[in-house]
Protein backbone atom coordinates (compact mmCIF):
# COMPACT_ATOMS: atom_id res chain seq x y z
CA UNK A 1 0.00 0.00 0.00
CA UNK A 2 2.79 2.45 0.86
CA UNK A 3 4.39 1.77 -2.52
CA UNK A 4 1.26 3.02 -4.29
CA UNK A 5 1.17 6.16 -2.14
CA UNK A 6 4.82 6.91 -3.00
CA UNK A 7 4.06 6.74 -6.72
CA UNK A 8 1.14 9.15 -6.35
CA UNK A 9 3.32 11.67 -4.51
CA UNK A 10 6.16 11.51 -7.01
CA UNK A 11 6.97 14.89 -8.56
CA UNK A 12 8.61 13.26 -11.58
CA UNK A 13 5.29 13.08 -13.41
CA UNK A 14 4.67 16.00 -15.73
CA UNK A 15 1.23 16.91 -17.02
CA UNK A 16 0.58 16.01 -20.65
CA UNK A 17 0.70 19.05 -22.87
CA UNK A 18 -1.70 18.31 -25.68
CA UNK A 19 -1.32 20.03 -28.98
CA UNK A 20 -4.71 21.25 -30.12
CA UNK A 21 -5.88 18.97 -32.89
CA UNK A 22 -7.34 20.22 -36.14
CA UNK A 23 -10.97 19.83 -36.99
CA UNK A 24 -11.39 17.20 -39.71
CA UNK A 25 -13.91 18.25 -42.38
CA UNK A 26 -15.22 16.71 -45.58
CA UNK A 27 -14.99 19.29 -48.38
CA UNK A 28 -18.13 20.14 -50.31
CA UNK A 29 -17.96 18.93 -53.89
CA UNK A 30 -20.19 19.42 -56.91
CA UNK A 31 -19.66 17.45 -60.13
CA UNK A 32 -21.72 18.10 -63.26
CA UNK A 33 -21.39 17.02 -66.83
CA UNK A 34 -19.59 19.59 -68.98
CA UNK A 35 -21.69 21.68 -71.40
CA UNK A 36 -20.38 19.72 -74.39
CA UNK A 37 -21.01 16.37 -72.61
CA UNK A 38 -17.37 15.28 -72.94
CA UNK A 39 -16.49 15.04 -69.23
CA UNK A 40 -16.99 16.47 -65.75
CA UNK A 41 -16.72 19.99 -64.39
CA UNK A 42 -15.97 19.54 -60.69
CA UNK A 43 -15.84 22.19 -57.97
CA UNK A 44 -14.44 21.54 -54.50
CA UNK A 45 -14.94 24.15 -51.77
CA UNK A 46 -11.86 24.54 -49.53
CA UNK A 47 -12.35 27.81 -47.61
CA UNK A 48 -9.16 29.41 -46.30
CA UNK A 49 -6.90 26.68 -47.67
CA UNK A 50 -3.51 27.74 -49.05
CA UNK A 51 -2.95 26.28 -52.53
CA UNK A 52 0.39 24.79 -51.43
CA UNK A 53 -1.37 22.50 -48.92
CA UNK A 54 -3.77 20.98 -51.46
CA UNK A 55 -3.11 17.44 -52.64
CA UNK A 56 -5.24 16.03 -55.43
CA UNK A 57 -5.02 12.41 -56.53
CA UNK A 58 -7.18 10.89 -59.24
CA UNK A 59 -7.61 7.68 -61.12
CA UNK A 60 -10.23 6.78 -63.69
CA UNK A 61 -12.97 6.28 -61.09
CA UNK A 62 -12.03 8.17 -57.91
CA UNK A 63 -10.85 11.53 -56.60
CA UNK A 64 -9.00 11.99 -53.30
CA UNK A 65 -8.33 15.50 -52.04
CA UNK A 66 -6.80 17.03 -48.92
CA UNK A 67 -6.02 20.58 -47.84
CA UNK A 68 -5.32 22.40 -44.59
CA UNK A 69 -5.77 25.66 -42.76
CA UNK A 70 -4.37 26.40 -39.30
CA UNK A 71 -7.46 24.92 -37.67
CA UNK A 72 -9.06 22.60 -40.24
CA UNK A 73 -7.88 19.59 -42.23
CA UNK A 74 -10.10 18.85 -45.22
CA UNK A 75 -10.08 15.33 -46.57
CA UNK A 76 -12.45 13.73 -49.07
CA UNK A 77 -12.67 10.63 -51.22
CA UNK A 78 -15.20 10.71 -54.04
CA UNK A 79 -16.40 8.12 -56.51
CA UNK A 80 -17.21 9.20 -60.06
CA UNK A 81 -20.11 7.59 -61.90
CA UNK A 82 -18.24 7.39 -65.22
CA UNK A 83 -14.58 6.62 -65.94
CA UNK A 84 -12.41 9.67 -66.70
CA UNK A 85 -8.90 10.34 -68.03
CA UNK A 86 -7.08 11.82 -65.00
CA UNK A 87 -3.89 12.54 -66.96
CA UNK A 88 -5.89 15.06 -69.02
CA UNK A 89 -7.42 16.85 -66.03
CA UNK A 90 -7.06 20.64 -65.81
CA UNK A 91 -7.30 22.48 -62.50
CA UNK A 92 -7.41 25.99 -61.11
CA UNK A 93 -7.68 27.31 -57.57
CA UNK A 94 -8.88 30.74 -56.50
CA UNK A 95 -10.43 32.08 -53.29
CA UNK A 96 -11.16 28.70 -51.75
CA UNK A 97 -12.63 27.09 -54.86
CA UNK A 98 -10.79 24.30 -56.66
CA UNK A 99 -12.07 23.72 -60.20
CA UNK A 100 -11.30 20.50 -62.03
CA UNK A 101 -12.19 19.76 -65.64
CA UNK A 102 -11.64 16.17 -66.69
CA UNK A 103 -12.74 14.34 -69.86
CA UNK A 104 -14.56 11.03 -69.91
CA UNK A 105 -12.60 7.96 -70.87
CA UNK A 106 -13.33 6.71 -74.37
CA UNK A 107 -15.46 3.62 -74.11
CA UNK A 108 -13.66 0.67 -75.62
CA UNK A 109 -16.02 -2.13 -76.34
CA UNK A 110 -14.57 -5.48 -77.30
CA UNK A 111 -17.50 -6.92 -79.21
CA UNK A 112 -18.00 -9.61 -81.75
CA UNK A 113 -20.76 -10.13 -84.27
CA UNK A 114 -23.07 -12.93 -83.24
CA UNK A 115 -24.98 -14.78 -85.92
CA UNK A 116 -28.70 -14.76 -85.39
CA UNK A 117 -30.47 -17.92 -86.55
Amino acid sequence: MSEIEEKKESSDIEPVKEKPSKLLAYPQMCAVESEDSTGFDIEVYLPGVDKDTIKLRMDSEYIYITGETETVRYSGFYSLCCPVEPEKAKTSYKEGLLKITVPYQEIKMHTIDVKIE
